[in-house]
C-alpha cells in the first residue's frame, strides 16, 4: 500500500451514512412546527451563527483540548504498561485481578468526586477522560502482545536482541493493530466523559453550551451544541481512521488473489484425464 496515497475508499465508507441520515432529516423536518423538534436548516443556522458570532468557537476548542491532552496521556500510559505487562507473564498474572476490576468499573461514577476533590478548571476533566480511555487502550495492548506469535518471541531472543530494543522493533509493531482498535474504543468513551464532565461543573465547553441552552428553553441552540459534538467526535474517528491506514498500510494491505489455473490434461496410454 502506497504510504503517500488518501485511503478514500475506507473514507467513502465512513461518509456515505452521515450523509444519507442528514439528507432524510433535512427533508423530514423542513415543514416541522413542533417546538422540540425544530427544522433542520434552523438548526444549522443557529450552529453557524453561534460559530461567528458567539462563543462556540471557545467551547469547542476547550472540549478539543481536553480530549486530545487526556487521550494522549492515556495512550501514552496504556500502551507502555501494556508492553510491559504483556510481555512479563508473572507481571501479567499478579495485575489480572486488578484490571478485571478497573474495566468493570464506570469512570462516569467517578466525575461527582473528582469535581467535589479537585474542582471545576480543565486539569480534573483532562484526568477523567485519561482515566476513562486508558483501560481499553491498556488492555487491548497486552492483547496484542499476547497474540504475537511465540515464533517471533524466539528469533528475537535467539538474536539476543536487548529487551528495551524488542520492545520497540519487534513488540510494538506486532501489536499495533490492536492497540489502534483500543484508542478507537477510548475515543467514543473520552466524547462521553467530556460532556458529562462538562455539564457537571464547568463553566465552558460543549457540554455547559447544552446544559445553559437546555436549561434556558433555547431548544435550537441545544440542538446545534448536540450536533458539533457529534460532528467533533466524528472528525477525530475520521482522523484516527487515516493514522491507522497511515501506520498499518502492511496490515491492511491484501495478497491479490490468484487466478485459477487451467484444468490441466494428463495422457495416459490408455486414455485422457482431465
Amino acid at each position: 500500500m502506497n504510504r503517500g496515497r488518501v485511503p478514500w475508499k475506507p473514507i467513502l465508507r465512513q461518509l456515505w451514512l452521515p450523509a444519507v441520515v442528514f439528507a432524510v432529516l433535512l427533508v423530514a423536518t423542513a415543514d416541522s412546527t413542533s417546538f422540540y423538534f425544530p427544522p433542520l436548516t434552523e438548526v444549522l443556522s443557529t450552529l453557524w451563527t453561534e460559530l461567528v458570532h458567539g462563543g462556540l468557537v471557545g467551547d469547542l476548542l476547550y472540549s478539543l483540548r481536553n480530549i486530545v491532552s487526556g487521550l494522549a496521556l492515556a495512550t501514552v500510559v496504556g500502551v507502555g504498561a501494556g508492553l510491559v505487562i504483556g510481555e512479563i507473564r508473572t507481571l501479567r498474572l499478579a495485575t489480572a485481578p486488578l484490571l478485571d476490576f478497573a474495566r468493570a468499573t464506570p469512570t462516569v461514577g467517578f466525575v461527582p468526586v473528582i469535581i467535589l476533590t479537585l474542582g471545576i478548571g480543565s486539569g480534573p476533566k483532562v484526568f477523567l477522560i485519561f482515566l476513562g480511555s486508558l483501560w481499553p487502550i491498556l488492555l487491548n495492548t497486552v492483547s496484542g502482545v499476547q497474540a504475537i506469535s511465540p515464533a517471533v518471541h524466539e528469533t528475537a531472543r535467539g538474536y539476543r536482541i536487548p529487551w528495551r530494543l524488542r520492545l520497540r522493533r519487534v513488540i510494538l509493531p506486532g501489536a499495533l493493530p490492536q492497540i489502534l482498535a483500543g484508542i478507537r474504543v477510548s475515543l467514543s468513551i473520552a466524547v462521553v466523559l467530556m460532556v458529562v464532565s462538562e455539564i457537571y461543573g464547568s463553566p465552558i465547553g460543549l457540554g455547559n453550551f447544552i446544559l445553559q441552552s437546555g436549561s434556558s428553553f433555547h431548544v435550537a441552540e441545544t440542538w446545534a451544541g448536540t450536533i458539533l459534538i457529534g460532528i467533533l467526535g466524528y472528525g477525530l474517528s475520521v482522523l484516527l481512521l487515516l493514522c491507522e491506514h497511515r501506520l498499518l498500510g502492511w496490515y491492511h494491505q491484501r495478497a491479490p488473489r490468484a487466478r485459477p489455473s487451467k484444468p490441466v490434461t494428463i495422457e495416459k496410454s490408455n486414455g485422457v484425464v482431465v
